[in-house]
């Protein structure tokens, strides 16, 4: 069956931030060289991710990182291991509570941390973080957190998300140590979300961000009411 333009789009998005695994991932890079349209969400997802770059500095590696490289490559387990060990361990890695609060501290940070060490940039005082909300359903990316040098703090789509009549996005955050979650606003499920960072609580590592569906005007609570569509944690990339 052929892919929307949404559903290439969140492929895409997948693909260039680390989300996929196994043979998703080899399918996708595959289908890059034959589908025009895949390639160009690609480039697009390289482009728009790419002022993370800014975020680190260069970071020589050390003598022994590519003996090591090499190694772990030859250990590699074959495809049919992966499948059985998939098989047996999923359910029990899926009702850790520990995966989904710190999946965007695993694959997907490793792969944009991996980008950033090649940047040059003079040192800066500031610390810059980066979170990638999923939905725990499915863990499929949704959203992209990132604070920047300009003070901002950005959460942009990755795909587009169906609310129902009556109903809004509603964009959280927690601290450690921190009482209560605390409201950064309502969103729109196609348009990115800029907040300035001065009147915000800083930024710490492992604080906690959510997206949830909420009545049209907003938690009356103040806190959230309704489930927990997307999630992710903080991860320090500077």
């Amino acid at each position: 069956m052929k892919e929307t333009p949404e559903q290439l789009q969140q492929l895409a998005g997948e693909y260039v931030l680390g989300t996929l695994l196994g043979d998703a991932r080899r399918e996708t890079g595959q289908r890059l060289a034959r589908e025009p349209l895949l390639r160009a969400e690609v480039d697009a997802w390289e482009r728009r991710l790419l002022p993370l770059t800014s975020l680190a500095l260069p970071v020589e590696p050390s003598t022994g990182l590519w003996p090591r490289i090499a190694a772990s490559v030859q250990a590699r387990p074959s495809a049919s291991d992966w499948r059985e060990a998939a098989a047996t361990g999923w359910r029990r890695w899926w009702q850790d509570v520990r995966v989904w609060r710190s999946l965007a501290g695993g694959a997907v940070a490793a792969s944009l941390v991996l980008a950033t060490v090649l940047a040059l940039r003079p040192p800066t005082p500031e610390a810059a973080y980066m979170v990638v909300l999923v939905a725990p359903q499915d863990r499929g990316a949704g959203w992209v957190v990132q604070t920047s040098m300009n003070r901002q703090l950005t959460l942009t789509p990755l795909r587009g998300t169906v609310v129902p009549d009556r109903k809004a996005l509603q964009f959280w955050t927690k601290a450690p140590g921190w009482s209560r979650p605390m409201s950064l606003g309502l969103v729109e499920s196609n348009r990115s979300l800029k907040l300035a960072l001065d009147k915000l609580p800083p930024v710490e590592p492992d604080q906690l961000f959510e997206i949830t569906l909420e009545p049209a005007t907003g938690s009356p609570t103040g806190k959230p009411t309704g489930p927990v569509l997307y999630i992710g944690t903080a991860v320090k990339v500077m």
